[in-house]
Order: C-alpha cells, then sequence, then structure tokens
C-alpha cells in the first residue's frame, strides 16, 4: 500500500496523544505522577496536541475532507467511525478531568473518575485505530492478530517517554516512569519482530487460482496484465519496496525506535540535572524517527489481493 504521510503522522501522533491521556488518567488519580498544576497543563496540553493534531492530520487524507463528519454515523458497522466516536467521547471526560485539574487542584472524586473514563475511553480509541486496519482482510500483513497489539504497546511506549520527559522537567528523578518505559520499549520491540516474522514467514491463502474460481481446472496463470500502464490501483495498492530499503529501515527502527530510547531513557535514570532532561528529550527524539519510519513500513510492507489479478505470485 502506498503511505500516506498524513495517516503515517496520524497514527504515530495521535497514538501517543491518547496514550498519554490515557496514563494520566489512570496515574494521576493514583498519586503516581505530580500534582503541581503546571505540570498538569504541560502534560495534558502536550496529548490534546498530539492526539488532536494527528486526527486534524487524517482529514487530509480524504478526497472530500468537508464530509468527514459522515464517518460518524456509520459506528454500527466502520472501525474508523468508532474510532472517530470514542475519539470525540474521550475528549469530553479528560476536559473535566483537566478543569478539576488545574483550576481547582483536585484529581479525587468526580473529576479522578473522569480521568480514569478518559482512560477508558482513549485505549478504545486506540484500539479501534489498529482494528482498521486488522479488519480489512484482503490485505493480509493487516489482517493479522499482532497489529492490534502492536498499535496499543507502541502507542504506550511512545507515551510514556514522552511522560518520562515531562516529568522530570518537575522532578529530578522519576525511577518509576523511567523503568515503566524502559520495559514497554523492550515489550514493543518484541512485539515489532514477532510482527515482521509472521509476515516473513507466511503469506495470503488467496492466489490467482482463488481469485479466478478457475483452480479446478488445473494450474492458472495471466496471460496479460488488466492494464498495460499505471493506474490507480498500482499505485494505491501495488505499491512495492525494494529488499534492501525494507532491511535499512527496518534497522532504523531498531535503532532509533528502540535501541536508543531505551539505552537514554536508562542512562537519565542513573544522573540527574540537565544531563538526564537531555537524555530523556533525545530518547523521544529518536523514538519519533523511528515510529515514522515503523509505520511507514507497515503501510509499504501491505500488499492487497487485486495484485494478483497484476502478475503478483502471493500476498
Amino acid at each position: 500500500m502506498h503511505p500516506a504521510l498524513s495517516i503515517v503522522f496520524f497514527t504515530t501522533a495521535s497514538g501517543a496523544g491518547f496514550a498519554l491521556l490515557l496514563l494520566l488518567g489512570l496515574l494521576v488519580p493514583l498519586g503516581l505522577l505530580p500534582l503541581s498544576a503546571s505540570f498538569g497543563f504541560a502534560t495534558l496540553a502536550v496529548a490534546v496536541v498530539l492526539a488532536a493534531g494527528g486526527l486534524a492530520s487524517s482529514v487530509l487524507h480524504l478526497g472530500r475532507p468537508e464530509r468527514a463528519w459522515r464517518a460518524f454515523s456509520q459506528w454500527r458497522s466502520s472501525w474508523l467511525s468508532r474510532e472517530g466516536v470514542f475519539s470525540v467521547l474521550t475528549f469530553l471526560p479528560a476536559a473535566i478531568f483537566g478543569i478539576g485539574w488545574v483550576f481547582f487542584g483536585t484529581t479525587s472524586g468526580l473529576v479522578g473518575l473522569c480521568g480514569i473514563l478518559a482512560a477508558v475511553f482513549a485505549a478504545t480509541t486506540i484500539y479501534c485505530t489498529g482494528m482498521i486496519y486488522a479488519s480489512l482482510r484482503p490485505i493480509y500483513q493487516w489482517h493479522n492478530s499482532w497489529v492490534v497489539p502492536n498499535y496499543l504497546v507502541l502507542g504506550l511506549m511512545s507515551a510514556f517517554l514522552v511522560l518520562n520527559f515531562l516529568v522530570r522537567l518537575w522532578q529530578p528523578r522519576a525511577p518509576g516512569v523511567a523503568i515503566a518505559a524502559v520495559v514497554l520499549v523492550d515489550v514493543a520491540s518484541w512485539l515489532k519482530e514477532v510482527y515482521w516474522r509472521s509476515i516473513d514467514t507466511t503469506s495470503a491463502p488467496s492466489t490467482v487460482a482463488s481469485a479466478t474460481l478457475l483452480g479446478s481446472r488445473g494450474k492458472v496463470r495471466m496471460l496479460e496484465p488488466p492494464h498495460t500502464e499505471e493506474n490507480y490501483l498500482l499505485k494505491e495498492m501495488g505499491f512495492a519496496i525494494a529488499r534492501k530499503h525494507r532491511a535499512q529501515l527496518r534497522g532504523i527502527v531498531r535503532l532509533a525506535g528502540f535501541f536508543l530510547p531505551a539505552l537514554l531513557t536508562l542512562l537519565a535514570a542513573l544522573v540527574g540535572s540537565v544531563i538526564g532532561v537531555v537524555a530523556t528529550g533525545l530518547a523521544v527524539a529518536a523514538a519519533a524517527l523511528g515510529l515514522i519510519a515503523e509505520r511507514w513500513l507497515f503501510f509499504a510492507e501491505a500488499k492487497h489481493t487485486v495484485t494478483l489479478y497484476y502478475g503478483a505470485a502471493a500476498v
């Protein structure tokens, strides 16, 4: 599939933003994070900018952006619509939680309950985002049981890295957040490797024979492609990435997305003051680069079943 930059940014930024709202909604009522109003304003602002900015960028991918509101009406059958509904629902209790925390200095009672509710809706939003792709049967690399866990864990990983950086601006050391960030990086790295191994070692059950229903007559091969020149289907659904480029990009994901963030986070946990803040900031920057490469690959490596009609041996 052709990787659209707007969707790449949307899935990475909104995943981090909603996951950060999830963490704030759960950890703040439990008293596990700084409770100052300034910290609350800064972290909530970052979470909302990432989540809302990602959602806004997704509209750029639409042919008719002015009709984006219609997506909300199909929530009974569309994961895209459900994602939109739950994303809006997340902001409602998050707003009450933020107002109570920042302006009234309380994170318990009804305010804390709204934080937990926002966390539940945020997790559901990320789940719906993953299901948009995991529910598409014609694309074997997406219709995969590892897609949704990857979306959830990668979102939590990026959120913990951002949270670790922000916490260090208010208190010299935050060992709990740092340890959790390293653990999530390791889990995310493992899940990504499992996903890559899955799509590398298996292929879709669909073949030219099954797609044309001619398999019972013997071996099926394409006499000639449906079109002699590139068209929309070949450009969008027949996008191909060279094997060496795929290997290089996976290397970038492993290095920038997982290894460097874990190393820098561990370094920050051992030191304080400015060095620790800089290390956590670099961890966030490295992870952002790695996740953009990871998400670009997620789209570029996907093959639509329709490519069987254009000579592809397997998808």
